[in-house]
């Protein structure tokens, strides 16, 4: 996959390596970024022969949020943030994070120093966050008078506490890798999270492409919801499983020897 300005995609042993390259600016978000990160997005759901995504940033920083100068230098660019033509799915501000939810592979974000505003929101939207001790978090769209706007009231029911989100938000406070990890804000602390992120990769990649999508797509869907649409979900989405080679190819691998192993086919269109 090529290399663009702001965003660089490299695939290895079918694991999608995905960087934000801006480390002059702490990766800072501005136009151009997020434009990219939409269409990195876009063409990695199509792509069914990756079976997990890394997310990283480069330099020492994961991502310090939003360039502020950078998007407000036009008043035009707030409005194409924003602008949607349905209010019930994402805009371009919120696709950069709910859009990872939509690539039926696991993608896991290897989390380096800052991670604040617009980059802790991105993050979210990754199926696991993997940190260092040093990393540090920071909900911080409240410092510049802003309410989270890019998925992130979506992603934050699902991590944490009410209580303790709307205290992060509205006191845009920068808190540690250890209480994030207590409020749910990550899902591990390791000193080398790129190593970490790519042994999560390998083992999730011994199990069969479409029941990994299945299970991302059920629990994605079902978390919140009623109980009728969850035991629903479980049902179809088994059923789609089981008529998958991919599905024919585990139970061989499970009772063959690890010589005679098949390897899987691309997952079907989750």
């Amino acid at each position: 996959m090529s290399e663009t300005k702001r965003i660089q995609c490299v695939i290895k042993n079918q694991v999608a390596y995905v960087s934000l390259a801006r480390p002059d600016k702490r990766n800072a978000l501005d136009m151009v970024m997020f434009r990219e990160i939409d269409s990195t997005i876009k063409r990695l759901r199509k792509n069914r022969s990756i079976r997990a995504v890394i997310l990283t940033g480069q330099g020492e920083d994961f991502c310090s949020g939003l360039d502020v100068k950078s998007v407000m230098a036009s008043p035009k660019n707030p409005l194409k943030l924003l602008f949607k033509w349905l209010p019930w799915r994402s805009n371009l501000a919120q696709r950069v994070s709910t859009g990872w939810r939509r690539v039926p592979v696991p993608v896991i974000a290897a989390i380096l120093g800052r991670c604040w505003g617009g980059g802790l929101q991105i993050v979210l939207g990754a199926d696991f966050r993997i940190a260092t001790s040093s990393a540090s978090f920071s909900i911080m769209e409240g410092r510049w008078g802003l309410i989270p706007d890019m998925g992130g009231s979506l992603a934050l029911r699902e991590h944490c506490r009410a209580d303790i989100a709307k205290e992060l938000t509205m006191t845009a406070k920068i808190i540690s890798a250890d209480e994030a990890h207590t409020y749910g804000l990550i899902s591990h602390i390791d000193d080398n999270p790129l190593s970490a992120a790519e042994s999560l990769a390998e083992e999730l990649i011994k199990h069969s492409p479409d029941a990994v999508a299945g299970a991302k797509k059920l629990f994605n869907k079902s978390w919140s919801g009623t109980r009728g649409m969850a035991l629903l979900r479980e049902s179809w989405y088994q059923i789609r499983n089981l008529t998958s080679k991919n599905n024919r190819i585990k139970v061989w691998n499970q009772t063959h020897e690890p010589t005679e192993h098949k390897a899987f086919k691309d997952r079907k269109r989750w």
